[in-house]
């Protein structure tokens, strides 16, 4: 794989169209139901399907055996009706016979634990005996289907989430940390174990962060987030050099789960020639369309291009306490979304909903109903849809003003116990801060704050409490070179080994901002608000002195902090101590996107209507539950329509329109 190869590769295998279709299970059907499946999958548009995702004990019911018949016959079937291919490794769920055979493959957790089969992801990442079974079964698929004219791209595993803190993880951390450290002297100073007597005398006596009495050394576990993605990016990219020593011209992707901690997401997608990711928003949650925006903007940056939705749900999902379904046109609006935001694939699990195992109350593209139900004709709506639109939008870009900083090891960092407040949480942060930029119709890139940003106008921190000196240099670099900034509170506390900066924050970024002091910091009770000069402060305050050269502030009013800044700019960069109720947020965005010159969309939106330009195509997107009307500028043609609209365009209930000049 080669870095950055995301978009044109992914558009050779789309050939200029929506890929459409989902994980297909046949081993879980007898025969005959494939030939009804395939029927189906043509009369709905389906164009692709992943096969073998969790077929491990199928394929080689005993070690050493290779059951390839069935596999070789679905192929084949598949080939014949047009329909390409997703092989997957299935490496995610070892057979039971590995875990009775070799306890070494079965992870532990912090208290010890043993995670046993009967489940799934049940594999150490850092055992050898797994490592040799999953890379020998995956040599034999990819000799065997190398040449086959259904494969269009490899899946490697499913979504990667193993932690181990077993004997074989123990063994591993210990030369990870040996690789980083060089020495015991060095490890010591960086995880500060002058603390509580915890100097480390030999590496032998260095263990994963297990169960403790009392709190554990925060570096240890911040060093342990690093290792468990890296030993997971070893067990993929082992995998995926050997489908691609044998098929260097497929391309190799792994699902990401949406916003998930435990992974370094930037790292990894250095990794993959397509960057996926698999999104379940509750079709309940008022903010479900913004959390699906956030992680589609997220994958999109990850790709620096279009990227693949590898799994969403037709209907309800199975593993929320209350599962509902998607009210009718839903599943079709959230999927035009993520097209909208940079999506060229779109697929779910599963193609038939399953009627025995954990997942049997998980809906399908085909669900219990069977075809005549109102999912599976809503699944055949949308396969039209997507042929309409495929021509003119695959392979098209977005161009983004705003760009939010997001970083795995900062939120490492801030996820662990004895901080100032369990009630911040980054994520939740993450999601009020781009929240205010979605309802702005304000599209916007993520970022690495390492990144190159200077072809944005506006960049925002939420909220990154770990910095490096690097990055903080892009961070004044930008600034200097006429970037606008806002950065929101416990930003740059700490070095990257979690030491805390003097002073409480870096000092250049102090300076920045224009202040003088960070005395204290103030955190909030849950459903604590502060008042501040024209509007309402939730979850966190700091007690800050402002400095010479601070332009511009909002003050607290009332209580401790009274008249003390809870907003500042110096010049072009602005820090806000407090996280401002959501319409003061937006607000205060806003105003000073407008300033540093990032606009809209489309102005005038009504509520609940998203607006987002990809390529040449306009999308309008609506996500309430009444129609809403928009003032269009000018004429333009509705792909999935065909007519020509102007002036007044009315939506429907979650209606949507894609617009083309």
């Amino acid at each position: 794989m080669t870095p950055g190869r995301t978009a044109p590769v992914l558009a050779d295998a789309t050939r200029g169209r929506i890929l459409y279709g989902g994980d297909y299970n046949p081993e879980q059907w007898p025969e005959e139901t494939w030939h009804e499946d395939v029927r189906l999958m043509r009369d709905a548009g389906v164009t692709t399907v992943t096969l073998g995702v969790f077929s491990w004990s199928t394929l080689e019911p005993r070690p050493g055996a290779r059951e390839f018949g069935w596999l070789d016959r679905v192929m084949d079937l598949l080939h014949g009706a047009g329909i390409d291919v997703v092989l997957a490794t299935p490496t995610a769920s070892p057979p039971p016979w590995m875990g009775r055979l070799h306890p070494d493959t079965l992870p532990r957790d912090a208290a010890g634990r043993t995670e046993w089969w009967g489940g799934r992801q049940h594999f150490s990442h850092s055992s050898a005996t797994y490592r040799h079974y999953a890379a020998a079964i995956t040599e034999d698929l990819a000799a065997r289907y190398a040449g086959h004219p259904a494969l269009t791209m490899w899946h490697i595993n499913n979504e990667y989430c193993t932690f181990d803190h077993g004997d074989e993880a123990a063994a591993a951390f210990r030369r990870w940390l040996r690789a980083r450290y060089g020495t015991l002297d060095a490890l010591n100073t960086a995880w500060g174990t002058a603390f509580w007597s915890q100097g480390y005398d030999s590496w032998d006596g260095i263990l994963p962060p297990r169960h403790t009495h009392y709190l554990k050394n925060p570096t240890q576990v911040l060093d342990f987030r690093r290792f468990t993605s890296d030993m997971l990016l070893e067990c993929c990219t082992a995998e995926r050099d050997i489908v691609a020593r044998h098929t260097p011209h497929i391309p190799v992707t792994t699902n990401f789960m949406p916003l998930w901690i435990g992974q370094d997401g930037w790292r990894w997608a250095e990794e993959e020639d397509v960057v996926s990711v698999d999104l379940y928003p509750d079709p309940r949650a008022p903010l479900g369309a913004q959390h699906a925006a956030l992680v589609q903007d997220l994958t999109r940056s990850q790709a620096r291009g279009p990227w693949m939705l590898m799994e969403q749900a037709a209907g309800p999902v199975n593993w929320r306490g209350v599962n509902h379904p998607k009210p009718p046109g839903l599943n079709r609006l959230w999927s035009l979304q993520a097209v909208a935001r940079g999506a060229d694939a779109v697929c779910y699990f599963q193609w038939r909903q399953s009627r025995q195992g954990a997942e049997k109350f998980h809906s399908g593209m085909v669900g219990h109903a069977g075809p005549q139900g109102r999912t599976h004709q809503e699944v055949k709506r949308l396969g039209a849809d997507l042929a309409r639109i495929g021509g003119a939008v695959a392979g098209t870009h977005l161009a983004a003003e705003v760009v939010i900083l997001h970083d795995w090891h900062a939120w490492w960092a801030s996820a662990q116990e004895a901080r100032p407040s369990a009630e911040v949480d980054h994520a939740a942060v993450l999601h009020a801060w781009h929240r205010a930029l979605w309802e702005s119709r304000l599209t916007t890139d993520f970022a690495h704050p390492e990144h190159d940003l200077s072809g944005y106008r506006l960049v925002v921190v939420p909220q990154l409490y770990l910095l490096t000196d690097a990055a903080v240099e892009n961070l004044l670099g930008y600034v200097r070179g006429g970037g606008t900034l806002v950065c929101g509170f416990l930003t740059g506390i700490a070095d990257e080994d979690d030491r805390v900066r003097p002073g409480g924050m870096d000092a250049r970024l102090r300076e920045l901002f224009g202040i003088r002091t960070l005395h204290e910091w103030w955190p909030l009770e849950a459903g604590e608000t502060v008042a501040c000069e024209g509007f309402h402060g939730t979850l966190w305050s700091e007690e800050i002195e402002a400095g010479p050269g601070a332009d511009e502030t909002l003050a607290y009013r009332g209580g401790e902090l009274d008249g003390l800044p809870a907003v500042l700019r110096k010049g072009r960069a602005w820090y806000v101590s407090t996280l401002p109720e959501p319409e003061a947020l937006r607000g205060l965005l806003a105003r000073v996107a407008a300033a540093a010159g990032a606009r809209p969309v489309l102005d005038g939106l009504p509520a609940g209507v998203e607006a987002v330009r990809r390529g040449d195509l306009l999308f309008l997107l609506n996500h309430g539950r009444e129609p809403a009307t928009v003032q269009l500028p000018g004429g333009h043609r509705d792909l999935l329509t065909g007519e020509t609209v102007g002036g007044a365009l009315t939506l429907s209930r979650y209606g949507a329109a894609v617009l083309a000049p």
